[in-house]
């Protein structure tokens, strides 16, 4: 093999290959469970062993940051360069619960190797995510003959991720000096499939609110007073029959007010994707589609906004008949928004719009959740375009886009530091998050090692150039 740059990140791959997973497994047999508080010492010790481990990598500025719940873990490695952009990678590294009862072939926190996959929790999700930047950033060196690496490299991984972030935010906007950056990446997502790597670009936001509705002060009798006083169920049930019209579009005036809409290109790239529709739906456990007219599936869970009734309830559920008008009825709501959306205008008009609905009679209150931000990086942002290259590098192959239905903490970062968040991640579908039998593939996870080690020097030179 030729001494080039990407064959000496391969050698130093393979060669560190044993250590690398051996490192990981010991870090998966901490069950970090932020979910359970009888597990809030092992969460602590995790963040522990990762402090140890950043500081054997390299880093020289290693810190374990407090928040009022889970530990969070810095770690910063400046390039020595003044012109050097600044990163930020963020993961996390709690985990969901996990047992052997609950479907596991293998103790969970029991990392095995079977067939070129290595099984535990976390393993996807996002330890193994996180860890293979420890491995990157030293293939790097080796390849660059550097002492620290191209970019002014940053790493936050927070402790609470599997518990909703509850007090990630607040961490952010207090360390904010510390986390300034040009560039965010996020190593918490996946790729379309094993045969086809992809780029993530964009994640929606959400908004969610329940709200409940009060007739008379206790159920009373239908015949006596039924048809001659408001119902809350019925109102309930008009509020859901009027959520969206006939091409299933939003009503809340205002709703799609300043989204940015999918380019031609976007929708091009997404074409480009080996979509089955079918399949599709035989894992959505469904046997249509619908949804927004004038837009695919892809681009209704990946770049619209969206409203949907979590659930509905009210009056009698018991077995038989209770002919009653009910004192009371509730809703619960989700939005899911897409670019160009503010959450806290979503939530006024929301709010508006119930209050116009809901006729004399009856009383309502409505209760917001924390919302979540969109967050969407454009197609020719060059730290997008070094994501790109450095992973076709890695796989060998054409890179192709998609975006994220779900929502996450990245936006707060996005929001907090006003920077561009990228998404890196090697997790295909079959790796199980939150499920029995959690997995990674092992190829993929090393693919995501020689990723991160050509994106630091391809971003360097890059953004310093444009």
């Amino acid at each position: 093999m030729s001494d080039t740059p990407d064959s000496v990140v391969r050698t130093y791959i393979d060669t560190h290959r044993a250590a690398f997973l051996g490192d990981l497994a010991e870090w998966l047999r901490i069950p970090s469970v932020s979910a359970r508080p009888d597990r809030a010492t092992d969460v602590r010790r995790s963040a522990e062993w990762l402090s140890a481990k950043l500081r054997e990598t390299g880093f020289p500025v290693v810190e374990i940051w407090p928040t009022a719940g889970a530990p969070a873990v810095f770690a910063e490695w400046p390039s020595g360069d003044p012109t050097a952009p600044t990163v930020l990678v963020y993961g996390h590294h709690d985990v969901q619960p996990a047992a052997r009862e609950d479907g596991w072939h293998t103790d969970p926190f029991e990392p095995e190797i079977v067939d070129g996959r290595l099984y535990a929790r976390g393993a996807a999700d996002d330890k193994g995510q996180v860890f293979f930047h420890t491995l990157g950033v030293r293939a790097h060196l080796a390849a660059t003959g550097r002492t620290a690496p191209a970019v002014n490299l940053k790493l936050l991984v927070e402790g609470e991720e599997e518990s909703g972030s509850p007090h990630f935010r607040a961490l952010v906007e207090e360390r904010a000096p510390r986390l300034t950056a040009d560039a965010v990446i996020v190593s918490d997502t996946g790729m379309w499939s094993e045969d086809t790597p992809t780029v993530c670009t964009g994640m929606r936001g959400v908004a969610d609110c329940e709200i409940e509705l009060y007739g008379p002060d206790q159920d009373i009798h239908s015949g006596s007073f039924g048809g001659a006083v408001p119902n809350p169920a019925t109102v309930a049930a008009r509020l859901v029959a009027a959520l969206h019209d006939e091409d299933e579009r939003v009503t809340v005036p205002g709703f799609y007010d300043g989204i940015v809409e999918l380019t031609d290109r976007e929708r091009e790239l997404f074409a480009e994707l080996p979509f089955d529709e079918a399949e599709w739906l035989r894992t959505a456990k469904s046997r249509a589609t619908l949804g927004e007219a004038g837009h695919t599936t892809l681009e209704r869970v990946w770049a619209r906004p969206t409203a949907e009734v979590n659930g509905i309830g009210g009056g009698y559920q018991g077995p038989g008949g209770k002919t009653v008008v009910p004192s009371s009825a509730h809703l619960k709501l989700s939005f899911r928004l897409v670019a160009g959306q503010d959450p806290d205008k979503i939530e006024s008009a929301v709010r508006d719009w119930v209050a116009s609905r809901v006729p004399a009679g009856i009383r309502h209150e409505i209760t917001f959740g924390a919302a979540t931000r969109p967050c969407l990086t454009p197609l020719d942002h060059p730290a997008l375009q070094s994501v790109v290259r450095a992973m076709g590098r890695a796989f060998g192959q054409k890179i192709l886009f998609t975006r994220e239905g779900g929502s996450g903490p990245a936006a707060d970062l996005q929001d907090v530091l006003g920077a561009p968040v990228l998404f890196l991640g090697i997790s295909v579908p079959s790796d199980g998050w939150h499920a029995p039998n959690e997995k990674v593939e092992l190829d993929l996870l090393l693919k995501g090692v020689e990723t991160t080690a050509y994106l630091w020097g391809d971003l360097a030179a890059h953004w310093r150039a444009s």
